[in-house]
């Protein structure tokens, strides 16, 4: 079984390798725009996840399809997430990613309330 993940693993490498001396990405159907951070960054990580929340939400289109998909539930775990790291991370933020985080929660958490309160007869 060893001797099975080692050709798997010469074989990506051999891949790669090709790929690289072609000149190709070897990332390649995946579309990663200039400006990424060159670092872990902590405002792109949550900024990253409210971008999911909002597709979830169904207020921010798709990018693989560029259609608006709603899916409260998916949205509802990636807030819940944020609130959690928010707890978890209190008093290790700078007062920059603090606000951002707070901000964030705040906006996401309103569009999510606005959503499950519309969607009921009352």
């Amino acid at each position: 079984m060893d001797d099975e993940k080692k050709k798997v693993d010469e074989a990506w490498k051999e891949h790669a390798q090709k790929d690289k001396q072609e000149g190709k990405d070897s990332t390649a159907g995946q579309d990663f725009e200039k400006g990424l951070p060159q670092e872990p960054d902590f405002g792109f990580f949550v900024t990253s996840l409210a971008i999911q929340a909002s597709i979830a939400l169904g207020t921010t289109p798709n990018p693989v399809n560029n259609q608006k998909e709603e899916n409260l539930d998916h949205a509802k775990l990636i807030i819940d997430t944020l609130g959690m790291l928010k707890e978890k991370t209190q008093g290790n933020l700078s007062a920059d990613e603090d606000s951002l985080l707070e901000n964030i929660l705040y906006e996401l958490r309103m569009q999510y309330l606005t959503k499950i309160k519309g969607g009921k007869s009352g």
